[in-house]
């Protein structure tokens, strides 16, 4: 294991640390024990839904790099590829509140969603409206037909943003979870990995690619994808992930759509952005609109080798408040 960390066992501890020591402006802690729970630095915002998200280390900047002006209001953060526990997200949720409600944001995996559920149930105990939509854009992890059994991946940037967006507006709880719901129902997710990552406590790659194959459809702990083929070319890569999703979702002449190419922890940018000339093109060639993009690390696994590709169907609602300003320990737009 090549890794530049000290105690395998304290990588989480110390990263939070680090992190909390470098954004002191945008963000803080509201743990009692620990620094796993963090809110952005002016919390709570009175008058305004508040937004919380949470899952395990080891794919940032998702989740916690999303905390912060005009994004989401707090996290909960897990051990590297482990869910945040009840506590962590209840310290969080108190700590955000401004007398609106809280939405909880986060990708649909077991463990994650028992603790929600139950921070959420021990929430309401405390007189706070708490509501919730879990991301579910992997194609890859469930057949059509069952999208709310589907993983949540990169395409919960796009959830973020634009519920986020709208809670800026003063909208009530249940207008931000429709427009979470409407975002979920309407962007799509498939990766492509061609090397494991190493979690630090374990010392060794979570899984094996043969040299010279890549695995399409594997999910961002190195769950099995949907099948292993010999590793492909870019804009072989582009076509293949782009069709699967065109295949999954109904996208047509002259609707408008957003891109996100996203790199898994240890793909160049230069690679991403071959990758999304090919997107664009296929794209463009078949009279789709293309408003808004997106290249970068957004959704990582450690250090995978890979991409995915996330394709957002917008209407006139997501276009008009997907460019809301944000600022965020890793991210900024204006």
């Amino acid at each position: 294991m090549k890794k530049f960390i000290n105690n395998p066992e304290e990588v989480v501890d110390e990263m939070l640390e680090g992190l909390l020591l470098a954004h002191s402006d945008k963000i803080k802690s509201v743990g009692e024990e620990d620094n796993h729970s963090l809110v952005k630095i002016d919390a709570p915002s009175n008058g305004k839904v508040a937004i919380v998200t949470g899952g395990g280390s080891g794919h940032l900047p998702l989740f916690l790099g999303y905390v912060g002006n005009g994004m989401l209001d707090g996290v909960a953060v897990g051990d590297i590829f482990a869910s945040p526990s009840v506590q962590q997200i209840l310290d969080v949720t108190k700590k955000v509140d401004g007398g609106k409600g809280v939405l909880y944001l986060y990708g649909n995996y077991g463990g994650d969603v028992m603790n929600f559920d139950m921070a959420a149930e021990m929430s309401e105990l405390e007189d706070i409206d708490v509501d919730s939509v879990i991301g579910t854009d992997d194609v890859a992890s469930m057949p059509k037909g069952s999208e709310d059994n589907r993983r949540g991946v990169a395409g919960l940037f796009y959830l973020y943003k634009i519920a986020a967006a709208k809670a800026e507006t003063g909208a009530d709880l249940k207008q931000v979870k429709e427009v979470a719901e409407k975002v979920n129902s309407r962007v799509r997710t498939i990766g492509v990995a061609v090397s494991p990552c190493t979690i630090p406590s374990v010392g060794k790659p979570n899984f094996e690619i043969e040299e010279g194959s890549m695995e399409v459809g594997m999910g961002i702990h190195g769950e099995p994808g949907m099948y292993s083929e010999k590793i492909a070319s870019a804009d072989e890569v582009a076509d293949l992930l782009t069709n699967l999703i065109l295949k999954d979702i109904d996208i047509n002449e002259n609707d408008s759509v957003s891109i996100l190419v996203n790199g898994l922890g240890s793909t160049p940018l230069e690679e991403l952005y071959i990758v999304y000339r090919k997107v664009h093109k296929n794209l463009s060639g078949k009279n789709i609109n293309i408003y808004k993009s997106y290249v970068g690390e957004y959704a990582t696994s450690m250090e995978m080798g890979g991409l995915s590709i996330s394709i957002l169907k917008l209407d006139k609602e997501l276009k008009d408040i997907l460019d809301t300003p944000f600022d965020t320990p890793f991210h900024k737009q204006f």
